[in-house]
């Protein structure tokens, strides 16, 4: 049974505002009246790619018989929100903690890939609803431009956030996802990374 503890739910809500705030300010290039207005847009996206990206972890991690605890990492708060106004972002304002015997790099590998996977997933159901709402208005069965608009937009940042996220934790660096699963399987890493890459270049190019 999955249990969450108060202190873990509150970090989870802090580390999601935090997030949702620095996409926010990357996406609208450091115009905070603008920021505030996509603010609700990209929640939808960091909403269900950061904490499901999370909950990935804590539910293989406890399949493996770990402790896991997501916690805030106060320094990653303060460089999510610092990093976008120097034109990228730091997307890692606390991580899940596991806890209990020694872990093997398979383990560690298959708990760490999890994150990113979900992430993918949400990304490409993200662009299929992006396309479906784009079909939708061209038969008429949307109207509102205004609904066309929010959907859209809400639609493609999901994809694009959630693209981000996966390239990001996919970095073989330090404490991110990438290098647990560079160090089990740098094959898997190197087949997973590249998609992520795509996916990233097919936002920034093509949304």
């Amino acid at each position: 049974m999955i249990k969450f503890s108060s202190n873990e739910i509150r970090d989870l809500f802090i580390s999601f505002f935090v997030i949702s705030l620095a996409f926010s300010i990357l996406i609208s290039h450091n115009n905070f009246s603008d920021a505030i207005g996509l603010l609700p847009m990209v929640m939808v996206g960091v909403g269900l790619g950061f904490i499901l990206h999370e909950l990935a972890h804590k539910v293989t991690a406890i399949h493996y018989g770990y402790w896991a605890e997501f916690k805030t990492w106060i320094p990653g708060l303060f460089l999510a929100l610092i990093s976008p106004l120097l034109g990228f972002i730091f997307a890692a304002p606390g991580a899940v903690y596991i806890y209990g015997d020694y872990m093997t790099d398979r383990e560690n590998g298959i708990i760490s890939i999890f994150g990113p996977l979900t992430n993918i997933v949400l990304a490409l159901i993200f662009l299929l609803l992006f396309f479906g709402t784009i079909y939708s208005a061209n038969l008429g069965i949307i109207r509102e431009e205004w609904i066309i608009q929010v959907l859209g937009s809400t639609f493609g940042l999901g994809f694009y956030i959630n693209s981000f996220l996966a390239l990001f934790n996919l970095i073989p660096f330090s404490i991110l996802d990438g290098a647990k699963i560079f160090r089990w399987n740098p094959l898997i890493w190197l087949a997973i990374f590249a998609i992520a890459g795509i996916m990233v270049f097919y936002a920034f190019t093509q949304l």
